[in-house]
Order: C-alpha cells, then structure tokens, then sequence
C-alpha cells in the first residue's frame, strides 16, 4: 500500500543525490542557515558515481588535493591521485563531520517532480508513493550515473556473465577465462590492466583509439602529509599550484586548439614506447585531434595491451550470440565473459526522472533538441529548480569540485532572495536563456570538442551539452552572484 504524506510546512529544499554535488550543497545550505532539507538518494549507500564504480583499479585522473573540498581539505591523501575506495571514504567522512546523516533517505528513488505555482513548491514523489514538498529542489543527479549499453543484436543472448563495468560483478571469477570488453574509454583503461594478468585472452573491442598520456602518479610519503598537516599554507599551496597547472591547459581546449599538438607527440611516444606491434599501434593510433574526445592518462594501459594474450579488434561488432562476439567480417571470437566499457548516458540530464514545472510543461521534452541550462544551473519555466554539475559544465581540463562550489554559492543565493523578499519562486527569463546558450554554442563551436569526433560530449545531432567551453575562473566570476533582471520574481 503507497504512503503518502503532505507535511504542513514545506521544506527549504529538497535535494537528489549524494555524492560530490548533493552533500556539498547541503553543507553550505547548513552552514548558511538553510537546514530544513532532506538528501534522497536512490541507492543504498551514499557516494555517487564513487560508491558506484568499485570496477579494479578505479580511481580519479585529478590530483586527489584537488579533487575534494576547498572546506574540508584532506592531507593524507595516500597518492597524487586518488583510489576510489579513498574518495569514497571521503565523502562518507564529510556526511559524518557534518551531521547528514539524519538527513538523507536511502533507497528512496525519485520517480516524479512537479511545481505548484498557487504554492511556489515542488512535489516530489518517491517510488514508494511518498510525496514530499520543498520550496526548492535541487537536482544533484550527476552526467555519469546511467550505465550505457551498446546497441548491438544480440546482447540478451550471450550465455556467460555479462555486466557494465558500473556494475561490476566481483563475485565472476576471471582466472582462466576468455573475456570480451567492448569499449576502450576512461573506464576500460582502468580495469583492463588489472584482469589482462588474470584471464585466458582478451578481446578488445575499441571503436576508436583514445589519446593516452603517461600518469604523474606516486604515493605520496607520511614524511609529506604529516607536514602537509602541521602547515596548512603548504597544502594550500599544492592546491593552488594543482589548480594553475590543470587550468592553464584550457589554453589548448578552448581557444587555441594547435598548442595540443605537443601533448600529441608526447601520446605517441607513450604508445610506442610500450606497444611493440606495428599492427597493435597502428590500431590505437588516433585518428583525431588530440581532446576531441576525452584524453585518458595511464602507465600501465598499454604495457597490458601489449601482452601476447590480448588482441585489438576494430572491424566492429555484428552481433553478440550465446557463445561470443561476431565481428561484421563473419568472425566468432568466443567468450566466457562479456564486460561493457561503454560510459554513461551523459548528455541524458535528470532522465528517466519525470520534472514538470509551469504549464504543465516538461523537462524531457524541453530538453528533446539538447539539454541547456543558465549557467549550466536554472531552466526557464522550472521557477526554484537548480541543477548542479548541469548542461555544459562539465570540465576537460580541471577539477569539477570547483564549478560545484561555484554553483553551491549562486543556488544559496537564489534560495535566499526568495525567502528574504518574500518571494513564492524565482523564473528565469526565456529570453536570458537563449542568448545564453547561443553564446555557449557559439564558444563551443571553436574549442577541440568541435573537431569532427563524435564523442559522449555531444548529442546525437552534434550540439555541445556536456563541456564548459572556458576558463573555470570565468565561471566562477559568472556565478559569483544572480543578476535578479534574468528572473521573473512572483510574490
């Protein structure tokens, strides 16, 4: 029997999700006051896409003291860059210090959101049937939260294990087997190391080579982090130094694309000096600018490919049957287990959740042509909605956590104005919009992303929804407060 409850005062907020962007929102919202609000998260344990990814060898490819809180800075970090069991534990240990416990609802899936205008709240309601109301809700879903799988005949047929590496079966024994990994992206270049020394032989099925470059990665000395503890200015510092580094490379990404040409001659020594087979570095040869799609950086990647019992395959995928892959020349490459390396539904924002704001009108349908988004934040006709980590803010170069705290401060700001004026909601002008994202479009067309590769930064139809086409520190001016003219402000 469905629960319903419609509570006699409405919550400040309402916020989806727990990892990086939902618990750091809540933080701040606390830390300013704001504390009547609740975290639903659909799964049965916090963390987001860190509690989900525990494939071998996950870990992050931004330096650990750059990819956490500037509040709530950690200096043990055990290496440059961190595993996912330390972020995770991370961001376990940041729900603990800031008493967000109490506030989050576990395995409370979020099925359906709708604005009440005559009230300026938000409806929400949960799978159990339950309806919780909040003047403000903000969605902190993330771009890489939906498993995707390839669309090849067959999938449903293979006779062995089959699973994403999202979803990663750790009770499948690979010792001795035959596997199949369709998909050669920042995932695969992970794990496929840690189980090429496990299995029988490996078939990679790559659509196209990824541009790797070595990793700067080291353990970092308990001599190191105890100073880095006793002075905190050296950490700082570090973090500075991680952050100018990383930001400088915006250089090449978005306004002069040619400077990646030396980074490109450094990839290609990095594959010859590893691969020794011409055939095998013909196939993970590129044949794309690099940045284009996203550039992956590992040390042991092609040391594993290059193993006699690991074959590349490029001629792309027929079918899946019950015994294996068949390639499109007829071949059957058999195969005991079958792993998708094939990323996320990354430009499918807050999908399959059904949002419905004015008029009746809806997020999905708003967003057929390519989701967008003010600032990557609020949504014309969706008054009180924030998304966090939203269209283009995504970063090739730097940290997100930066763009977060970024957007933590703006979305404060908003939710102030409409409390402190006595405000029902706040809508973003359609027109503010528009001129928006016609700039954002316009930038975007002239960054590596645009440079005729089809990646997980684009639409199906090629529009620019997931990147931010700039400098972070641009962003972070952007953001730095609302402009209250771009909102309609109803009493």
């Amino acid at each position: 029997m469905n629960k319903k409850s419609s509570p006699a005062a409405p919550l400040d907020a309402i916020i989806i999700g727990t990892g990086f962007g939902g618990l750091g929102m809540a933080i701040q919202l606390d830390r300013q006051g704001i504390s009547n609000f609740v975290l639903l998260e659909k799964a049965a344990d916090i963390g987001g896409t860190w509690r989900d990814n525990h494939y071998p060898g996950s870990g992050c490819d931004v330096p650990s003291h750059l990819y956490s809180y500037s509040f709530e800075p950690r200096t043990n970090w055990p290496h440059k860059f961190a595993r996912q069991g330390e972020i995770h534990a991370y961001i376990r240990h940041c729900a603990d210090k800031y008493h967000l416990r109490q506030r989050i609802r576990l395995n409370c899936e979020v099925r359906e959101a709708r604005f009440d205008a005559d009230s300026g709240c938000w409806q929400v309601t949960t799978a159990s049937g339950e309806t919780l109301q909040a003047r403000n809700l903000i969605a902190a879903c993330g771009q890489l939260n939906r498993p995707l799988l390839p669309k090849i005949d067959g999938l449903d047929s293979f006779a062995g294990p089959a699973f994403h590496s999202a979803e990663w079966q750790h009770d499948v024994d690979l010792k001795g087997k035959r596997v199949a990994v369709i998909g050669t992206g920042a995932s695969a270049i992970q794990f496929v190391p840690q189980i090429v020394p496990k299995v029988a032989h490996l078939d990679l099925y790559q659509r196209n080579a990824a541009w790797v470059l070595p990793k700067d990665d080291r353990e970092y000395s308990g001599t190191r982090q105890r100073w880095l503890g006793r002075l905190p200015v050296l950490h700082q510092l570090d973090r500075l130094w991680q952050y100018l580094t990383h930001e400088v490379r915006a250089l090449g990404f978005v306004h002069f694309p040619a400077l990646v040409k030396y980074s490109e001659k450094n990839a290609l020594a990095h594959l010859r000096r590893h691969i020794s087979d011409p055939a095998k570095q013909a196939a993970l040869t590129p044949d794309y600018p690099l940045g284009c799609k996203r550039i992956l950086i590992s040390n042991n990647y092609y040391p594993a490919l290059n193993q006699p019992h690991v074959d590349i395959l490029t001629d792309g995928i027929e079918k899946v049957v019950p015994e294996g892959v068949v390639t499109r020349d007829g071949t059957l490459h058999p195969a005991d287990v079958l792993i998708y390396g094939t990323g996320f539904a990354a430009t499918e924002f807050l999908a399959p959740i059904r949002i419905t704001g004015l008029d009746g009108r809806e997020l999905n349908e708003t967003w057929r042509d390519g989701a967008e988004a003010y600032k990557g934040i609020s949504v014309a006709g969706f008054p009180n909605l924030y998304v966090l980590y939203g269209p283009n803010t995504n970063l090739g170069h730097n940290s997100i956590i930066y763009m977060l705290e970024s957007q933590f401060r703006y979305v404060i700001s908003c939710i102030k104005a409409v409390r402190n004026r006595g405000l029902r909601y706040l809508d973003l002008q359609p027109d503010v919009q528009t001129r928006y994202n016609q700039q954002v479009q316009k930038d975007a067309s002239g960054t590596v992303w645009a440079q005729g590769c089809q990646s997980w930064y684009l639409t199906a139809d090629g529009k620019q929804t997931v990147n931010w086409p700039g400098f972070t520190f641009t962003y972070r001016h952007m953001t730095r407060k609302p402009t209250w003219s771009d909102y309609v402000q109803v009493r």
